[in-house]
């Protein structure tokens, strides 16, 4: 999943990789940054890969800094990983949402998120915790599907 993120944010133009350390999380939904042994090397294989390439820019401060660009093959890896990524798991598809953009038509991936999302059903709960998470969760659904319905309709 970083690597989508990776491609996502760069396809928003150039960063260095403590740019994308710090957001990174903006995206994925998590409280921390990604780890240093988990981004550099996601950031080593794409840009062996031809998906990304580097340019060194002088430091404000300190040393100078490996700037990452997207590469058009970057480009289209980014939409192809996109059209092909897993409606039904909420934490991929929360993270694809946010680079739905750079598609040409995404309709075909908001229909088949719609069609997950409608024949889900929640689960029953009696702990008053869990009720508690299921209404939280339920109400994300439900603004999720009133906003896919526009969009898909």
């Amino acid at each position: 999943m970083v690597e989508l993120v990776i491609l996502g944010l760069l396809a928003a133009g150039p960063a260095h990789g403590y740019e994308l350390r710090l957001r990174i999380p903006e995206i994925t939904g998590h409280g921390r940054p990604v780890a240093d042994g988990t981004l550099y090397p996601a950031i080593k294989r794409l840009t062996a890969a031809g998906l990304l390439s580097r340019q060194a820019r002088p430091g404000r401060v300190a040393a100078p800094r490996q700037v990452l660009t997207l590469t058009s093959a970057g480009q289209v890896e980014l939409t192809r990983r996109l059209a092909l990524v897993d409606v039904a798991d909420d934490p991929t598809w929360l993270t694809a949402l946010a680079f739905l953009t750079v598609l040409p038509d995404p309709a075909e991936l908001l229909r088949r998120r719609l069609e997950v999302l409608e024949a889900r059903a929640l689960p029953a709960a009696t702990d008053p915790y869990q009720q508690c998470r299921l209404e939280v969760l339920a109400a994300g659904r439900a603004a999720e599907l009133a906003w896919l319905r526009a969009r898909v309709a």
